[in-house]
């Protein structure tokens, strides 16, 4: 028996634990499908070209439209008299284009699932077929738009077909630089994917968790329950293949159930405060994100310090978007420094969902270690 767990059984028998902040309404599900019985049939769901029409994000969307008008740009230069004529014919090409390249990528959005399930040619196809049709409207646009000025004489064929070309073009230099992005961060996915898994459940969490329910089991059984299907619902969890994202609001009730378990193990020295705000509850987030985050915390912060320490957790929603802070107090004596690979797994893994839409940032500040999380409603 460790000393750990003598202490654990000596607190148990002298009624020294304190109430849990277990939230009362926190349900228990069964266990469905776990990771480990769908890995090869995951694996085979998320081949490469299903990513490569996932343009909806803010980020693909602003370097399509840069690439776009940077060629705009540079062939102007060779036809350009002026700098002044330059900066008409970017305009011109320009009103045209934009619709195009925005049509372009809401179609490929709208589409992304039935066009990443086609072969790699037919994939080609469509993308150039798609780019043509955008480049028709966006013609159309300016036609419409600049007919009583730019237009005296209907436009002829030519013009559709140039148009047409000019789509078709575009859209294939942007579906080969997505097609080149996908493969890139197949390793990225790949490597935060298996970190991941890696980083779920620690074992030492599971030995304490199971010392802690066995010294209770005689002297609070009830309470020994709790901590039990909390620990259930955190396996649930954890070998589940729950998809590619969840709520906020899930990501929360499981840090609530991890840092219930850690109250009763830690009483006193462990102290939490939540400030929840329900209009960020429905933000889309990677599975597993706060818990590993929180576990940080309650390692780095709580457990070194004899006095233990505070634990904030804050949810609000700023400028359109949700916001997450996990605040932590430092101990005076620095806990065994970690390898970061918490931190980074969430940072990567908040890259590949929401890419330039998400922030992360985890600094110290004073006798406080802040992680702060930004991502879209």
């Amino acid at each position: 028996m460790t000393d750990e767990t003598r202490r654990d059984g000596d607190a148990a028998r002298h009624g020294l634990w304190t109430d849990s902040t277990r939230p009362a309404d926190l349900r228990s599900t069964g266990f469905g499908p776990t990771v480990f019985d769908t890995l090869a049939t995951a694996a085979a769901s998320r081949p490469a070209a299903a990513s490569v029409f996932d343009v909806c994000h803010v980020g693909v969307v602003v370097r399509a439209v840069l690439l776009v008008h940077a060629a705009i740009g540079t062939g102007a230069v060779f036809v350009a008299a002026s700098p002044q004529a330059w900066f008409t014919i970017v305009a011109i090409a320009s009103s045209a284009a934009l619709p195009g390249v925005l049509l372009w990528l809401a179609a490929a959005c709208g589409l992304k699932v039935p066009l990443g399930r086609l072969p790699r040619r037919s994939r080609w196809a469509a993308a150039i077929v798609l780019g043509a049709g955008a480049g028709l409207a966006g013609a159309l646009l300016a036609w419409f738009a600049g007919r009583d000025g730019w237009f005296i004489q209907p436009p002829g064929p030519g013009f559709w077909g140039g148009h047409a070309l000019a789509g078709a073009l575009f859209a294939g230099v942007v579906f080969q630089w997505l097609h080149m992005r996908a493969q890139a961060l197949l390793p990225a996915d790949t490597t935060a994917r298996l970190a991941e898994l890696q980083q779920r459940i620690r074992p030492h969490f599971l030995f304490n968790t199971l010392n802690t329910a066995l010294a209770l089991v005689r002297v609070d059984p009830e309470r020994a329950e709790h901590v039990l299907e909390d620990l259930a619902e955190l396996f649930r969890v954890a070998l589940t293949e729950s998809g590619d994202s969840v709520s906020l609001e899930e990501e929360v009730a499981l840090a609530q159930r991890y840092l219930a378990i850690e109250q009763i193990r830690f009483g006193s020295r462990l102290r939490v405060e939540w400030e929840l705000d329900p209009a960020a509850a429905a933000a889309r987030v990677p599975p597993l994100l706060l818990q590993p985050l929180v576990e940080n915390a309650v390692r780095h912060g709580v457990e070194p310090a004899d006095e233990g320490g505070l634990l904030r957790i804050r949810t609000r929603v700023r400028m359109g978007r949700a916001v997450v802070s996990i605040v932590n107090s430092v101990p005076d004596a620095p806990s065994r420094p970690g390898h970061g690979i918490a931190l980074r797994n969430v940072r990567e893994r908040l890259r590949l969902m929401h890419d330039v839409a998400a922030q992360f940032e985890a600094r110290r500040e004073g006798s406080s270690f802040l992680v702060q999380i930004m991502v879209p409603l």
